[in-house]
């Protein structure tokens, strides 16, 4: 078990002192100082709360999660779906996992066509936009439309209906991350 180790690299990471960490923590400098290096072992409830102090899970600071997953997707293993009416493009570029709360698209848009009206996610979830080549108008059903160049990007709420619009003369490529962590 690594878990003083682990301790003391978490609390650098993140800038903390002893000092601060036992603030938060309510465990005394001494004790995470021998805890750091490894000459006391502490109780659940104080590994716990030092867990929490730094917003880590115990099982993180267990080195449980040593084995970082790592999945490889390849070009022609993507995932696509082409909207055979406006050849709208989605390559789903993150692993198909629901649970991780987080997909990464690539959307392509021909010229002077459109996506459909997507539905309005729920609460919480969010929508990051970067838009690779070409020229992007986003509509929002509450009324409010951006446009977009090649470069610039855009954050939104996704609890309301949305589209998206090529406005321009070659093909639109833009990156969508939708971040559902906090969907409720």
């Amino acid at each position: 078990m690594n878990f003083g180790k682990n301790v003391k690299q978490v609390r650098k990471e993140k800038e903390l002192t002893l000092e601060e960490l036992s603030e938060r923590s309510g465990v005394s400098r001494s004790m995470l100082s021998q805890i750091e290096r490894e000459e006391k072992n502490p109780t659940l409830q104080v590994a716990c709360q030092i867990a929490e102090a730094l917003k880590v899970t115990l099982s993180q600071l267990l080195g449980q999660q040593e084995n970082r997953e790592v999945i490889v997707i390849r070009k022609e293993q993507r995932l696509l779906f082409r909207d055979e009416r406006s050849g709208f493009e989605r390559y789903l570029l993150s692993p198909s996992l629901p649970s991780r709360g987080v997909e990464f698209v690539l959307n392509v848009i021909p010229p002077g066509k459109e996506s459909e009206i997507f539905p309005a996610h729920q609460p919480g979830v969010k929508e990051y936009i970067a838009v690779a080549q070409g020229k992007l108008r986003v509509d929002l059903t509450d009324d409010r439309t951006y446009e977009l160049d090649e470069g610039d990007a855009i954050y939104y709420e996704a609890d309301i209906e949305h589209r998206f619009i090529n406005v321009g003369n070659e093909e639109c490529r833009y990156y969508l991350v939708i971040d559902s962590h906090h969907a409720g």
